[in-house]
């Protein structure tokens, strides 16, 4: 490894290249532009099919270099269940040091060489420092249940963190904006914007820990735009759509994506504040987003969530299930035994609104993962009912519907920049496949790739290495 390189990997999930040149264009966003001007630009292109264009899937690409078809890595909380190592872990295996901040779908070889705070949805990973678990668990509560008014954080679990934070980094101007956010939403508008401040408080913990690391190789990932973009793709471009907002929700709701993109802005030009002068930056989204209009027959897309996890377990008769939620509708039940997880999927599977499956059910082992089914909306007086008709419940004493409808979808286009510490500009016009990043950051570090990372680097980035690999242009 050379002694003075270093890279940090900015993943900011699904942010799309026509909003982001047209936003440079216009002057909002100073500090992708500078990034944009300082880097070697490529779009990245997925092989996977539709089916499989779930985010989850791409970080783990990116990570391990992998195909989803050799990886198989498919619902988000599966990552860390994969074998074969990650960026970081072939780096610990050369000394190393990383620090892995919020990534998708991750696990680490080495706790003592890689410091990990898994992503929020994470089902059986823990951060790999025991200090970080109670502010790991605030964060995901969040996170996992910030559309449900009953999610079960108490004034404790606040309190605790901001202890811990107060400790760790925490920054004057995200207190200053945490008391700006909770002024704003007295009114009873601008809840979803705490997304941006929750990604303040992390960008601080990053800082703290970063500087005393000071890894090889850090990742940050930011999914609040991917979010936005998900919900309020309507409201940015109404025309678009056969169901338009009314005003009230076009003032609530228009400037949602811009306001994220400006946001994430902001973070960019404190991480070029941050780093020493040997460090490369990649910029990279994985996927990027599009107009969604394969609902817009029933309005948009609607889900649906439980109310409680504990009373629609009691429903069903599987109070012995621990619950890992996870995006949108979707949820992991794990149980003490396998005959319990058939059980359950089976009642799962059983249950009805109208003639329709409510619920989509896999099992592995002792794990179900499952989710409501039904992606339009129900009338008040829907039922929840089970095939034998022993089961009967109003659906909506049960679930909840999440505000809006989602009018985003998942595109195969990503973006990908590299700032070497050159700050060599070049526009690469040819797409590459996410599978050539991990070797790439490897090569830029001096470090050879395993065989698992079949795909060469990219050689307008880093020189090759001792791998008997080629090259790509």
């Amino acid at each position: 490894m050379y002694p003075d390189s270093s890279v940090l990997m900015l993943e900011f999930n699904e942010l799309c290249p026509t909003l982001m040149e047209g936003w440079i264009e216009d002057g909002r966003l100073p500090n992708f532009r500078r990034l944009h001007a300082e880097s070697l630009v490529y779009q990245t292109q997925t092989e996977e099919q539709p089916q499989a264009l779930e985010p989850w899937i791409q970080w783990v690409n990116v990570h391990s270099g992998l195909t989803f078809a050799e990886h198989g890595v498919f619902h988000l909380g599966e990552g860390g269940r994969l074998a074969a190592p990650r960026i970081w872990d072939v780096a610990a295996r050369h000394g190393g040091r990383s620090w892995i901040c919020g990534s998708m779908n991750t696990r680490a070889e080495d706790p003592s060489s890689t410091l990990l705070m898994p992503d929020p949805w994470a089902k059986d990973v823990d951060p790999s420092a025991p200090e970080l678990i109670d502010y790991f668990r605030f964060v995901r509560g969040h996170v996992t249940e910030h559309t449900n008014d009953e999610a079960p954080l108490r004034p404790v679990d606040y309190a605790r963190v901001a202890r811990f934070m107060l400790g760790h980094g925490l920054s004057v101007a995200t207190i200053a904006a945490a008391v700006r956010q909770l002024l704003s939403e007295r009114g009873g508008r601008h809840r979803w914007k705490r997304a941006v401040v929750f990604e303040r408080l992390q960008f601080d913990l990053f800082r703290w820990y970063y500087r005393r690391l000071r890894p090889q190789f850090a990742t940050f990932f930011l999914n609040s735009t991917a979010h936005f973009q998900h919900m309020f793709w309507r409201h940015m471009e109404p025309d678009v759509f056969e169901h338009r907002p009314d005003a009230a929700e076009l003032e609530e709701y228009g400037d949602a994506v811009a306001f994220g993109y400006r946001a994430m802005d902001q973070l960019v030009g404190r991480f070029l504040e941050l780093i020493t002068p040997g460090t490369t930056v990649i910029f990279c989204t994985a996927l990027s987003q599009q107009p969604c209009l394969k609902y817009e027959a029933h309005g948009g897309k609607a889900f649906y969530r439980p109310r409680r996890f504990d009373a629609f377990l009691r429903v069903l008769h599987l109070e012995d299930a621990a619950v890992s939620p996870v995006m949108s509708e979707q949820f992991y039940l794990q149980f003490p035994t396998e005959a319990r997880a058939r059980v359950a999927a089976e009642r799962l599977a059983a249950l009805r609104v109208g003639q329709r499956p409510a619920m989509v059910v896999e099992r592995r082992q002792t794990s179900v993962f499952t989710g409501c089914s039904i992606f339009e909306p129900l009338a008040r007086d829907a039922e929840l009912v089970s095939d034998d008709g022993e089961r009967r419940t109003r659906f909506f004493d049960v679930f909840y519907r999440v505000e809006g409808v989602k009018s985003g979808m998942h595109h195969r286009a990503g973006m990908l920049w590299i700032r070497t510490p050159e700050h060599r500009h070049e526009i690469h016009p040819t797409p590459v496949a996410l599978e050539s990043i991990a070797p790439t950051v490897l090569a830029v570090l001096g470090i050879p790739a395993p065989p698992s990372m079949s795909r060469p680097p990219l050689s307008a980035v880093a020189p090759p290495v001792a791998t008997g690999q080629e090259v790509v242009a």
